[in-house]
């Protein structure tokens, strides 16, 4: 059970390439929202330790099922019961985890606290202006808050093409959207946490939007291309945020 898609192949290599950079070989990792494990057992193959956490018990139990690396440890936390462990951690994953929170300011605090002066946030999410939140997740998610006839339809057609309402990367139930992040509002998310963004790259551009979606979906040479152009446009134009951040002072 690997990675598929192309964006979600770069998004591995992004964190995988920042924290070898960055923290000593055979450091602490902490991977929040682990789900499924994806992207924990990229990084104990490059021999870390990974403490993976995640709130769901089946992304859990998937992620268990599938490792086979003794320096990966996978735990239910649920959501605000994990505590501040001072200075433990070399680096921290937050990859497609923030867009899901109510408060993600109190989760950015106790990553403060947790990880050493010298440390490393990753943080991916969604842009919340990009194509795939205007042109899909915003609609779809209005369309189900209505119900009715309409979400029902929508619903079924989506399974009748193959969308599940689940990814690769978590298997939970509940996958909605609470947060829309711009460049502007995660730095600000960022500096009110103790974090400065040291750096922000793109992440892909159409390929997961509907109709493109079913070209996409079926060819990894537009994938690859739609990442590549994701890359050489302005960051307002991905469809999602890759981040570097770097602890600057305490939270208040």
């Amino acid at each position: 059970m690997e990675f598929i898609r192309i964006a979600d192949r770069k998004r591995t290599d992004f964190i995988a390439a920042t924290i070898t950079s960055a923290i000593p070989p055979g450091a602490e990792v902490l991977d929040i929202g682990c789900g499924n494990g994806l992207i924990s057992r990229a990084i104990g193959q490059l021999g870390y330790q990974v403490r993976a956490i995640d709130v769901s018990d089946e992304t859990i139990r998937t992620a268990r099922l599938h490792n086979s690396l003794p320096n990966i440890v996978f735990e239910t936390v649920a959501a605000g019961e994990w505590k501040p462990e001072p200075d433990r951690y070399h680096a921290v994953v937050c990859s497609e985890v923030l867009e899901h929170l109510h408060r993600p300011a109190e989760l950015l605090h106790t990553i403060h606290a947790s990880l050493k002066d010298e440390g490393v946030l990753i943080v991916t999410v969604p842009n919340g202006q990009g194509p795939r939140e205007l042109l899909v997740t915003r609609p779809v998610q209005w369309l189900n808050r209505r119900g009715g006839r309409t979400g029902r339809l929508l619903d079924r057609l989506k399974r009748s093409i193959g969308y599940s309402g689940t990814t690769i990367q978590s298997s939970a139930a509940d996958l909605q959207h609470i947060q829309f992040f711009t460049v502007r509002s995660l730095r600000a998310l960022a500096g009110a946490g103790g974090f400065d963004i040291e750096r922000i790259e793109s992440a892909n551009f159409i390929e997961q939007v509907f109709p493109f979606s079913l070209l996409s979906r079926r060819s990894a040479t537009v994938q690859r291309l739609d990442c590549k152009l994701a890359s050489m446009l302005p960051l307002s134009f991905t469809s999602g945020f890759m981040s570097v951040w770097r602890k600057h002072r305490r939270p208040a």
